[in-house]
């Protein structure tokens, strides 16, 4: 039939819904066809509403099951009930199936009186030989099976129940539905040769064991979670601990080993040696079986158990993290460029099974969802990886039903092209060792390494029945890599990485309302060691340059100011006259730089002499022994006469005591140019006008002072009563009265007690004062001896070299020498005998410039030292330093506000102030110090 002009297509217009939108394409004369579809497809009432009654599975009736398609509860017919799952009936008890098409399409009929059973499928109705279930289904005896049907399929009209032959030559139970005989379990045949496990065996997790074996008594089933303070007994290790570390121990099962090691990882490989919990277990199991063979040559890892962990030795864990590093590298641009972690992973499930080898990428080891391109993104070598998200707890608990652990390694290619992977170890931030968190101290010698993790255990926390829900939850929240790159390498090696794992343990309440934060993150490091010295190299040259630059301010502006001083005051024809207060300003600046500058040096050496090391060394010998009382022993016995540390701390004292000793008497500085300014009348020679005179009358016209030339008054003031007193005290007082500093030294000689002092890494001062009379914890009449055999040249002389009467030097250490101060210093153990030294004169360059020429390679040099330069770490020895802040601390005050006698107070209490800190902080400092006797000497 051909198409007229009218029927091609066109657009009807008019009319919605899907049969309008459907017929506006059909040729105009189908007007039957639209007709229809709008019957099939009727337009949306205005009125009609979308909302329907929201209910769920198991808010239905015994009688109703679930309608997947309504979204609803519908009920079941005649004779039927809810089945299982809740969404479709099934007969009642009693009646069979007749026919069955799901939901509510079964049609169920009565079963005869003499055939009330109903077969195990609910098709037929047969005679029961024993009794019924509750479900209608034949009763059988233990240890028998139901029959129902011949061999052939052929139902019989009697069902009838069968032995299982239990005897040696078959060994046959009935399998848990009932329905078929099975062999025995192992472990009964072998403890019982039956398939019973009578008394005294012990039956437990399915599994029978002899109770003669050496086999540990009193097993705890806790599963400990020691962030919520909770610990209680653990439905899966009730059932499965004991079963799986007696598999482990008399039949060396894999699987049983796997699965008690991962009971040991869900409590967090945490041991305590007075329980026997899950760790205890296996570790009982490790040590017991020494005499097996290590696994591919480690020491950790027994033949038939998994390696759970590196041993806990201390300092372990630094030897394992940077001793060794990977036989590979990673380049950014090369032809051999290798931007690629391999990272593998040897999954198991919680029975102790293994799983498969997978590659870490794809978000294995990341709780939080991404994708696939950005997960894989922790994995590029060089890049620093950040996740962080909040995961409901529902979506937890339905991902992670059980466990998977991991154990993790490196793959990478050695120089001949063959596969190998590394073991990455695991700090779990979570292990107790004997009850203290060890993992969480500062310092990698008390970490424990460990192997395998997991990310969420919602097993372990199930209290009664492992099908309810548990009762904590168990989830790896912060995981974190870290990537050591090894020091100085030019091929790009690393050390093992580390993988650093912490766990947060939840309360479960409802799982629909909470949720947990995780984090996973991957971190490059390497030693910066090399950079730090480097930085405070360049720190330290320009503090020193601070107070160089401090000199240069503070010698052109007291140079200015005594010019304007001189040249205005005296002049007899005026040829000068004196800035204006404006002009002052830059001058003034300039004071405060110096200031600024001498202050930043004169802290930076209050803090060096504040921090350096002291080491007080002791050469007194015991003498002789005595006999001891022995506490619980009820006896005596010989012990070395201990030598008194009451000389040792004298001279700690008296140390502390000239710590800010001074060449000058501050406040006799202080007072003195405050009486020649105020009561003298120094004062009025910086008033701006001609005159010289140090008075001024009354009644006269004071000009204005000047800001200059009261710099200029002060500073030579206070420079020239310095000057006198310096002078004073190195002339007269030292020489006559009391030298305070050589007095130390001979006191460190009267005590038979050496002082080493470090003011840098690797340079510092040696005292002498080993005792030239063996002795000097003796009595005054000895003493006296001593003294006069002393003064006659009867013993030999007080110097460190034969003959030689030079008792403090200067030292320049080697850095092995400076490892082993450490390492004393540390461990308080013993100085070592390869600590050798020799000694020379400074050349006069060195001098000259305060500096040394020889680097001390194997040996460390002492430099003869007669001026006592360790004084330089005391206030004795920085004298200058302290005048010429002192000096302008003053002047600053006094040019801000214009009062000497504000400025003289002040800077009285600022010298009060730092001298009791450097006293308080230096004696604290000092009382740190180790103090060392002769017997940790050889």
């Amino acid at each position: 039939m051909g198409l007229t002009a009218a029927g091609v297509c066109t657009m009807v217009t008019g009319g919605s819904g899907a049969g309008a939108d459907m017929a506006a394409w059909l040729p105009l004369p189908s007007a039957a066809v639209t007709a229809f579809l709008l019957l099939v497809f009727p337009r949306v009432s205005q009125a009609q509403t979308f909302s329907l009654p929201f209910q769920e599975p198991e808010t239905c009736g015994h009688n109703q099951y679930f309608d997947i398609s309504a979204l609803s509860c519908v009920s079941c017919g005649a004779n039927q009930r809810q089945d299982n799952r809740g969404t479709s009936c099934v007969c009642l008890p009693g009646f069979q199936v007749i026919s069955n098409n799901g939901g509510p399409d079964i049609i169920c009929k009565k079963c005869p009186e003499n055939m009330k059973g109903v077969t195990r499928d609910g098709w037929n109705c047969i005679s029961c030989p024993s009794g019924l279930t509750a479900e209608g289904k034949c009763h059988c005896p233990t240890g028998h099976i139901l029959v129902e049907r011949d061999v052939n399929g052929t139902l019989l009209s009697q069902a009838t129940c069968k032995l299982c032959d239990e005897n040696e030559n078959s060994f046959t139970v009935a399998n848990a539905l009932g329905d078929r005989c099975v062999r025995c379990e192992p472990t009964f045949i072998n403890t019982s040769r039956s398939c019973a496990c009578s008394e005294p065996n012990i039956l437990t997790g399915g599994l029978c064991f002899s109770s003669t074996g050496n086999f540990p008594p009193h097993m705890i089933s806790t599963a400990r979670y020691g962030e919520l303070g909770a610990s209680f007994t653990s439905e899966w290790f009730a059932k499965y601990l004991q079963s799986s570390a007696a598999a482990c121990w008399l039949y060396a099962n894999l699987t049983s080993c796997q699965a008690l090691g991962n009971m040991c990882v869900m409590n967090m490989n945490s041991y305590d040696s007075a329980t026997f919990d899950a760790c205890r277990l296996f570790q009982f199991i490790f040590e017991n079986t020494a005499g097996l063979r290590t696994v591919h040559s480690v020491s950790f890892w027994r033949q038939n158990l998994p390696w759970l962990f590196y041993g806990d030795q201390l300092g372990l864990a630094p030897q394992v993290l940077s001793t060794t590093p990977l036989p590979t590298n990673f380049s950014f641009k090369d032809q051999n460029q290798n931007t690629k972690l391999k990272f593998v992973a040897a999954s198991y499930d919680v029975r102790g099974n293994f799983l498969k080898w997978q590659t870490l990428e794809g978000g294995i080891l990341q709780l939080c969802p991404d994708t696939e391109t950005r997960l894989n993104a922790a994995y590029s070598f060089g890049t620093t990886y950040q996740q962080n998200c909040e995961i409901p707890l529902s979506k937890i608990l339905a991902d992670f039903p059980t466990p998977v652990f991991y154990d993790v390694y490196l793959e990478y290619t050695n120089e001949n092209q063959h596969q190998y992977i590394w073991a990455v170890p695991v700090l779990n931030l979570n292990l107790q060792h004997n009850k203290i968190f060890v993992n969480q101290d500062d310092s990698a010698s008390k970490w424990l390494l460990t192997r395998r993790i997991f990310l969420v255990d919602a097993l372990s926390g199930r209290e009664n029945d492992l099908a309810s829900q548990p009762r904590l939850l168990r989830v790896a929240t912060q995981i974190s890599l870290s990537i050591h790159l090894v020091p100085n390498t030019k091929n790009g090696n690393i050390y093992p990485p580390l993988i650093t794992i912490a766990y947060n343990d939840i309360d479960v309440k409802d799982p629909n309302s909470q949720s947990v934060k995780v984090s996973f993150s991957v971190e490059y490091e390497m030693n910066q060691g090399e950079a730090h010295v480097q930085t405070d190299t360049v720190m330290k040259f320009l503090v020193y340059y601070a107070g160089d630059l401090a000199n240069v301010f503070f010698i052109i502006t007291v140079g200015t100011g005594l010019y304007w001083l001189i040249f205005f005051k005296a002049q007899k024809s005026v040829s000068v006259l004196l800035p204006r207060p404006a002009q002052e300003e830059r001058f003034v600046t300039y004071v405060g730089c110096a200031f600024a500058l001498k202050a930043l040096q004169f802290l930076h050496k209050l803090i060096s002499q504040i921090t350096i090391d002291i080491f007080f060394i002791d050469w007194e010998r015991p003498k002789g022994k005595v006999l001891k009382a022995v506490e619980g022993e009820g006896g005596v016995r010989s012990a070395t006469v201990p030598v008194s540390i009451w000389r040792t701390y004298f001279v700690a004292n008296e140390w502390n005591e000239i710590q800010t000793v001074r060449k000058i008497n501050p406040l006799f500085q202080v007072l003195t140019v405050l009486f020649l300014l105020e009561v003298v009348g120094f004062k009025n020679l910086a008033l701006m006008d001609s005159s010289s005179s140090l008075s001024r009358s009354p009644s006269s016209y004071i000009a204005p002072y000047s800001r200059i030339l009261r710099y200029a008054v002060s500073s030579a003031l206070w420079l020239v009563i310095g000057i006198i007193q310096i002078v004073f005290f190195a002339v007269f007082y030292e020489r006559f009265i009391e030298d305070k500093i050589r007095q130390f030294v001979d006191l460190c000689c009267m005590s038979n007690i050496s002082v080493f002092l470090l003011s840098h890494k690797c340079f510092g001062y040696y005292i002498h004062g080993r005792s030239v009379h063996g002795h000097a914890d003796t009595n005054m009449e000895e003493m006296n001896m001593n003294l006069k055999r002393e003064a006659e040249s009867l013993c030999s002389q007080r110097g460190l070299v034969p003959n030689t009467d030079g008792q403090t030097f200067q030292i320049a250490i080697s850095s092995q020498m400076r490892q082993h101060y450490d390492r004393i210093h540390e461990t308080l153990t013993r100085v070592h005998k390869e600590m050798d030294y020799f000694i020379k004169d400074k050349l006069l360059l060195e001098r000259i410039l305060g500096m040394e020429f020889m680097e001390p390679m194997e040996k460390s040099i002492f430099y003869n030292d007669e001026s006592y330069s360790f004084s330089s770490v005391l206030y004795y020895g920085n004298e200058a330093t302290l005048l010429i802040y002192d000096l302008l601390f003053f002047c600053v005050v006094d040019l801000a506000y214009q009062n000497f006698i504000l400025a003289a107070f002040l800077t009285y209490l600022q010298q009060e102030i730092f001298r009791f800190v450097r006293n308080t902080v230096g004696q604290k400092n000092l009382a740190s110090k180790t103090l060392v006797d002769q017997r940790f000497l050889i």
